[in-house]
């Protein structure tokens, strides 16, 4: 069964979602503070942190930006409000999508269910020899997973490896905010562009001589965004 970590400091919140998301099949690990939950990490496993951003002590923001520089564990974020600073300033931090509180637990489900699907890997294809590909300094073998500049490894989490082998399939040509989110996050109706446009800074980060001047994710204003060179 997935297991949840759930770091939430208000106990009713707290108990509800664990009581919720067991019900649903997930074996749920439940801590107070962000503390708790690195120290969780340090000894048990999870598929999926379920984090809230305002918490006592070490702020949301901060565990999750910890728990980022380790591994490409999962990471959906609590936010109280649909505030633009909380919910840009925790993507920036490297959590994968969001859930605004009061949170419906049918709503903290399905987004568990997507991470869990885009961030499970895809099989090598039996049979058939990698697909490899090769854009400037940038390889992509789509079949191993793995993305390589000049040589050296590129270490991508997998929403970021995700968008990157969205937009590099169809080279040139212009992919909408929306259609990224409901290819990468699976959010059909009412996506929220602030997904996308994280996440491309973060992979521009990794990618790019220099972010300012992309060459391989490019912006177009007003549509969307290309993979080049061109």
């Amino acid at each position: 069964m997935p297991r949840v970590l759930l770091i939430e400091d208000h106990q009713t919140v707290r108990d509800g979602l664990q009581l919720a998301l067991s019900r649903h099949g997930h074996t749920v690990d439940a801590v107070a503070t962000g503390e708790q939950g690195l120290a969780r990490l340090r000894t048990t496993t999870a598929d999926v942190v379920v984090l809230d951003l305002m918490l006592p002590g070490m702020d949301g923001f901060e565990v999750c930006r910890r728990i980022r520089s380790t591994g490409d564990l999962p990471i959906i974020m609590l936010t109280a409000r649909n505030d633009d600073m909380d919910v840009v300033a925790g993507l920036e931090a490297g959590a994968d999508d969001y859930v605004v509180k009061p949170v419906q637990p049918r709503v903290l489900e399905a987004r568990i269910r997507a991470v869990l699907r885009r961030t499970g890997g895809e099989p090598r294809p039996s049979g058939t020899e990698p697909v490899v590909e090769r854009h400037g300094e940038l390889t992509i073998d789509r079949a191993a997973l793995v993305v390589t500049k000049n040589g050296a490894p590129v270490g991508l989490a997998p929403t970021e490896l995700r968008l990157l082998l969205e937009l590099s399939g169809t080279p040139g040509r212009v992919l909408s905010r929306q259609q990224l989110l409901e290819a990468v996050w699976e959010h059909a109706y009412l996506g929220d562009s602030r997904l996308v446009d994280a996440c491309v800074q973060r992979l521009r980060a990794k990618l790019e001589d220099d972010s300012a001047a992309p060459v391989y994710v490019q912006t177009v204003r007003g549509f969307g965004y290309r993979f080049g060179p061109l």
